[in-house]
């Protein structure tokens, strides 16, 4: 067995068994003596800290920090002690329950949740409580391809299953609460979007080549009734092209990310066309790729776009802010090569998901003091 470039021998299971007992009697701090003794005290052997990427980099300003990655419940969840003492001395890799394939993501005071398209469930992070668990994996509320997600105020969970072609609405918890929308009504629905107070959901209808069902449908989020819908087909004011996702402004306004025409277009509520940014190309401000959109408490629109691994932040006026991360197969902090969603929380940090590294990174904005707000490891008061 190797420790720091010792080797310690056990003579047998027995011995092994017999030092666990010994150091979790002990304890953590008797344990850590050992370690000091055993391997001695060298300065060579502090890590060196890791430094983490800032937006912009320097000499600028920075408005954002690179804060933490999730990629499986191991992230979050408490570590037992004898759990730590065992990979400590045999050098194993913590495992947890990872994601397949994350596409969606919507965060509720410090609870993340994640569609999972693979795996066809929700992923929940509940990093306050340091507690993972699933939902959509029971019926009534059984998820085929879960893909567009968003949260009200209260934490209510509103999901659309591509598949199933069904809205599915659960409480911060994961228990079931309505079911709404019919296949009939459906082209490729894969985003959704619900006002703060809880009382409409908007499906986008991404559609297909042959389908000219381009739009947004709007329901009662109560009784699941079908009220209107919002846009058609078409490349003009507010016409829609593949749309892909959606999102409420604080002020209202329902912003549509218009992928096959490469913009975001804003509706009132009740469907009528307000304005319009972006067009195609590689430079800030234009999109190649868009998907994922979110808005945070001031009505700054994020937006992630698949090609440039990264999400690109515009006022209200559609005017760019910032653009962060960059695309990169190999991964990294702050490096993406497939995302999809990108929410902001309460406190305004970002996230985003990648459904080809499976991976949700989070940032900080420069305002909020590292370890506070509702992403700290603690429980909220």
């Amino acid at each position: 067995m190797l420790i720091s470039g010792r080797n310690i021998n056990f003579a047998d299971g027995i011995a092994m068994n017999v030092f666990f007992t010994i150091t979790k009697s002990l304890g953590m701090t008797a344990l850590m003596l050992f370690f000091s003794l055993l391997i001695g005290c060298s300065t060579t052997d502090v890590k060196k800290e890791i430094e983490f990427p800032v937006y912009p980099p320097p000499p600028d300003e920075p408005r954002f920090h690179y804060e933490r990655m999730l990629k499986s419940s191991a992230n979050i969840e408490k570590e037992e002690e004898e759990a730590v003492f065992k990979r400590l001395l045999t050098g194993e890799k913590r495992s947890g329950v990872g994601m397949s394939k994350p596409f969606g993501i919507t965060v509720h005071k410090g609870r993340v949740f994640v569609s999972d398209t693979a795996k066809r469930l929700v992923h929940v992070f509940d990093v306050p409580e340091s507690k993972y668990f699933e939902i959509g994996t029971e019926t009534p509320g059984n998820l085929l391809k879960p893909i567009g997600i968003d949260t009200d105020a209260q934490g209510h969970l509103y999901v659309i299953d591509a598949t199933a072609k069904l809205i599915q609405v659960y409480d911060r918890d994961g228990n079931h609460i309505l079911e709404a929308g019919e296949r009939s009504m459906f082209s490729r629905p894969s985003g959704i979007a619900v006002d703060p107070k809880g009382t409409r959901i908007y499906v986008v209808d991404t559609g297909g080549v042959e389908s000219t069902q381009h739009q947004v449908l709007v329901f009662d989020a109560q009784s699941g009734e079908h009220l209107y819908n919002i846009g058609k087909r078409g490349s003009g004011e507010g016409e829609l092209n593949l749309p892909r996702e959606a999102i409420i402004a604080p002020n209202g306004m329902l912003y549509v990310v218009d992928g096959g025409n490469f913009r975001v277009q804003v509706f009132t509520p009740e469907g009528e066309f307000v304005s319009t940014f972006g067009s195609i190309g590689r430079r800030g401000g234009q999109f190649s790729r868009p998907k994922g959109i979110d808005v945070d408490s001031d009505g700054n629109i994020y937006v992630a776009d698949a090609a440039f691994g990264n999400f690109q932040i515009f006022n209200e006026k559609g005017q760019l802010l910032l653009d962060v991360g960059s695309r990169n197969a190999r991964g990294g902090f702050g490096k993406f090569m497939l995302p999809s969603g990108v929410a902001v929380d309460e406190d305004g940090r970002v996230y985003m998901a990648d459904q080809y590294l499976r991976k949700v990174e989070v940032f900080r904005p420069h305002r909020v003091a590292e370890g506070t707000g509702y992403l700290s490891e603690k429980k909220n008061q």
